[in-house]
């Protein structure tokens, strides 16, 4: 009894913790000031990441189950020039190899997932455990952990087990919410004495918007209107219901943490001056990343989601909101489970407002009722969706401090990637970027942000998503034509290295030279990898492959 009581104080602490008062953001101050030199607070932790689905390959070896995106990926059309990540970069067997890479780096952290299927292969926790998949990862963490790397395991990045979809529908089904538990519960059992950090979504967003609303993602649902909400309701409670697992089960004895990993992209007013651009600019922050941190921080979604979509709903002569409710007691169950705030972060939009007639019915997008825009002036490396606004990252750093009472952040992504015809390795637009962007987080740190760790994204070239191998976001070259996958080190390798070293941005001569000597080492990758592609005429090089995008600005 007397334990069970520390349990529900420890709870009460952490809801205090979680839901100090927060301040108002100030919409109108926006400081774009000059390059700051100075290092991080001793004990920031730096590091790379990367996720089962994107990196393993292995798909159907030593007992793993079927995903969702092994399904999606096997359907002509769905990918870029049909690309899979059936053998991807062959990190399933290769991850000694890349173990050594983060050793020569000096990376604190390796943040990677686990993959339910290989696990779990029917998703069921009570049908069958693959050992084979438990080994597999017991493997990776200790060697990460003999190497003093820190692992920061994701739960689930994407990769559902087939069957749970075709059986109950994936994250339209509740049922989901227990099964998630089981998964989770069975990792906390077989890894959480070693690890001490879990994540337990990543990128939910773009699960319920791309997997269940825009159909571009797997499992390809397009349920325009409903299917975004439902998947997200489901995917909060699934995450609540896992931290307080953790917390009752698991934290006396393993002492670790649980969060969360949102990513979200900062939203600017086209007009700071304009009271309707500052409230399009932050509709658009709370129906992006407020429409998870805000239920996890204050138990419910935002009020102007609240408003909009139930409004929207009552025009299109619905009886009841399109965006679920969560009951009294679902509300204080969720509130609170939030002991740190993964954060991804890449690029920034201008936002204005702009009315969506609700005859055209509903979606979530056009419930929003604004444009994206972007500055022709920002740099774009390639992936058009993907702007270097550095500045961006100081502002939405700010915001999560104000809006959430500044909570412990791990910045989980945030990195850039290229298209280019020919391959290059020495890429000074990431090193560029990389600069910007960590000095606009230790500019955030001095305003009073709780950033402990830094995640860049990612530590190898990887299988993205439905531009298959056409974007490349790595800090290592993988050459995918070659059947062994070797890596090679792009010049930012060198660049990151340095900036770990250093604990920031010491002084500007130093800083200066950093890029000098990184473009220097590699020259000499360069020649590596035009010789191997000589010998392996066979070689397919998907990084040339040219593809454009919209910006996201239509319905």
């Amino acid at each position: 009894m007397l334990q069970w009581g520390t349990l529900k104080l420890c709870h009460v602490l952490a809801l205090v913790l979680c839901t100090l008062a927060s301040e108002d953001f100030d919409w109108t101050k926006n400081e774009r000031t000059a390059f700051y030199f100075g290092t991080f607070p001793t004990g920031f932790s730096w590091g790379a990441g990367s996720s089962a689905y994107q990196t393993e390959g292995a798909w159907n070896i030593d007992g793993k189950g079927l995903s969702i995106w092994d399904t999606f990926t096997h359907k002509k059309g769905k990918i870029f020039s049909n690309d899979t990540g059936d053998s991807s970069c062959e990190g399933y067997y290769k991850f000694k190899d890349d173990i050594n890479l983060m050793k020569d780096m000096k990376l604190n952290h390796y943040r990677f997932s686990i993959s339910w299927p290989r696990i779990l292969p029917s998703g069921l926790k009570s049908e069958h455990i693959n050992e084979k998949g438990v080994k597999y990862y017991d493997d990776l963490i200790n060697m990460l952990l003999d190497s003093k790397i820190t692992p920061i395991v994701t739960l689930y990045h994407w990769d559902l087990p087939q069957m749970l979809q075709e059986k109950y529908g994936g994250w339209q089904n509740a049922s989901m919410v227990n099964y998630f538990n089981d998964f989770a519960n069975l990792c906390f059992e077989r890894f959480g004495n070693r690890v001490k950090y879990w994540i337990t979504f990543s990128n939910p967003w773009s699960i319920a918007v791309e997997g269940y609303e825009t159909g571009e993602h797997a499992p390809g649902l397009m349920l325009k209107g409903t299917g975004a909400y439902k998947a997200a309701h489901h995917i909060i409670k699934a995450h609540a219901k896992v931290w307080h697992t953790y917390d009752i089960q698991w934290r006396s004895k393993q002492k670790g943490l649980v969060g969360i990993s949102l990513t979200a992209d900062w939203g600017e007013p086209v007009d700071i001056s304009n009271q309707r651009d500052i409230e399009a600019a932050e509709r658009y922050i709370q129906f992006y990343l407020g429409w998870f941190a805000t239920p996890i921080f204050h138990g419910d979604y935002p009020q102007v989601m609240k408003d909009y979509i139930g409004r929207k709903s009552g025009q299109q002569g619905l009886g009841a909101s399109r965006l679920p409710v969560f009951s009294p007691q679902e509300k204080s169950y969720i509130k609170g489970t939030c002991d740190f705030l993964g954060l991804g972060h890449f690029t920034t939009r201008y936002v204005t407002q702009k009315n969506y007639p609700s005859g055209l019915g509903g979606s979530y997008l056009s419930d929003r009722d604004l444009a994206e825009l972007v500055d022709p002036h920002w740099p774009d490396p390639g992936s058009e969706w993907l702007y270097s606004v550095p500045w961006g990252f100081r502002r939405l750093l700010n915001f999560v401090k104000t809006q959430y009472g500044n909570p412990m952040i791990y910045v989980t992504e945030n990195g850039v990637s290229e298209k280019i015809l020919c391959t290059n390795l020495c890429d000074n637009w990431r090193m560029q970027y990389l600069k910007d962007y960590i000095n606009e987080m230790l500019k955030a740190i001095k305003d009073g942000v709780n950033v402990k760790g830094y995640t860049a994204w990612s530590l190898l070239d990887n299988f993205e998503w439905d531009e298959g191998y056409s974007e490349r976001f790595g800090l290592y070259y993988v050459d995918f034509g070659n059947k062994n996958k070797p890596r090679y080190p792009k010049a930012s390798v060198q660049y990151y290295k340095r900036i770990i070293s250093s604990n920031g941005f010491p002084n500007q001569r130093e800083v200066e030279s950093w890029k000098r000597k990184a473009v220097e080492t590699c020259s000499s990758s360069n020649q590596l990898l035009a010789a191997a592609g000589r010998k392996s005429k066979g070689s397919q090089e998907h990084a040339g492959m040219e593809k454009a995008w919209p910006v996201h600005d239509e319905v």
